[in-house]
C-alpha cells in the first residue's frame, strides 16, 4: 500500500512543482515586461536600430566581391539584420537588466524566497526573448520584400539559428553582467563581444570575403555557428553534417557560458 501511494504521489508532486515554476516564471516575466515597455530607449534601440544598420550597410555590402561565395546582397543583409536584432533585443538589453536588478538588490530579494536561480535569470529574460522573436519576424519579412528576396530555402535552419542565438546571448548577457561593476558601465561592457561578433562571425562581412587568417579565427567565435545557420536558412547550403557541427559548436559555447555564470555570477552588488 505504501509503495502504491508513493508511486501515485510522485507524479502529482512533480506536476505541482512544474506548475509552481511556470507561475513564478510568468510573474517574473510580467514584471520585467512592464519595466521594458516603460524604457523607451531600450525599445527604440532593440526595435529600430537593427533595421537602420541593415539598410545603411546595403551600399557597403554591394561593394563586396561576393563572386564564388554563393551569396547575394540580400542573403548577406537579411541574416546580418537578424543577428543584430538578437544582439540589441537580448544581449545588450539583458546585460543592463541583470546589472541594474543586482545593484538594486532585486536579485537578492528574489533569492530569499522560493524562486530558483535559473528561474530568476530566465524569467527576467523572457520579455526580451519575445521581443527578439517578433523583431526577427518583422525584419525578415520586411527586408525580404524590400530586397525582393525569395522565401528561406531551409526554414528549419533559420529557426534553429534563432533559438540557439537567443539562448547563447541570454547566458552571455548573464556572464557579461558578472564582470560589470555598475549599471553605467553596462552601457560599455557589452561592446567587446558584440563588435568581435560583427567583425569576425560573418554578420555583415561574410567570412568568405575575409583574409584567410581572420576567416579561420572567426570560425571559432561563439556567435559564428548562429550566423552560419541563419544564413544557411536563406541559402539552403548547409547540409546535415554541417548542421550537426554548427549545432554542437553552439551548444558547447552555451555550456561554457553556463559554467561561467554558475562560477562568477553575483547576486548582490559588487561594491
Amino acid at each position: 500500500m505504501t509503495s502504491a501511494t508513493t508511486t501515485t504521489t510522485a507524479p502529482a508532486d512533480s506536476a505541482r512543482r512544474s506548475r509552481k515554476s511556470t507561475e513564478r516564471l510568468a510573474a517574473l516575466a510580467r514584471a520585467e515586461l512592464i519595466l521594458l515597455v516603460r524604457s523607451k530607449a531600450a525599445l527604440m534601440t532593440a526595435l529600430v536600430l537593427p533595421g537602420v544598420i541593415a539598410v545603411s550597410m546595403r551600399s557597403a555590402v554591394k561593394s563586396l566581391d561576393l563572386g564564388g561565395t554563393g551569396l547575394s546582397v540580400a542573403t548577406v543583409l537579411v541574416p546580418g539584420a537578424l543577428g543584430m536584432a538578437l544582439f540589441f533585443a537580448v544581449y545588450t538589453n539583458m546585460v543592463g537588466v541583470y546589472v541594474t536588478r543586482r545593484e538594486g538588490l532585486v536579485l537578492k530579494r528574489l533569492r530569499s524566497g522560493e524562486v530558483r536561480d535559473a528561474e530568476i535569470l530566465t524569467g527576467g529574460a523572457l520579455p526580451a526573448v519575445l521581443m527578439a522573436i517578433a523583431q526577427s519576424l518583422l525584419l525578415g519579412v520586411g527586408l525580404a520584400v524590400l530586397l525582393d528576396m525569395p522565401a528561406p530555402a531551409a526554414p528549419h535552419l533559420l529557426i534553429l539559428g534563432l533559438l540557439l542565438g537567443i539562448v547563447l546571448l541570454v547566458v552571455g548577457a548573464a556572464l557579461t553582467a558578472a564582470f560589470t561593476q555598475t549599471a553605467e558601465s553596462a552601457q560599455l561592457t557589452f561592446l567587446p563581444f558584440m563588435l568581435l561578433s560583427m567583425a569576425g562571425s560573418g554578420m555583415f562581412l561574410p567570412r568568405d570575403t575575409l583574409p584567410d587568417t581572420m576567416a579561420r579565427i572567426g570560425a571559432f567565435l561563439p556567435f559564428t555557428p548562429v550566423m552560419d545557420l541563419l544564413r544557411g536558412g536563406w541559402t539552403g547550403n548547409v547540409d546535415g553534417t554541417d548542421q550537426l557541427r554548427l549545432t554542437l559548436t553552439a551548444l558547447v559555447w552555451i555550456g561554457v557560458a553556463v559554467l561561467g555564470v554558475r562560477k562568477w555570477f553575483r547576486w548582490e552588488p559588487r561594491h
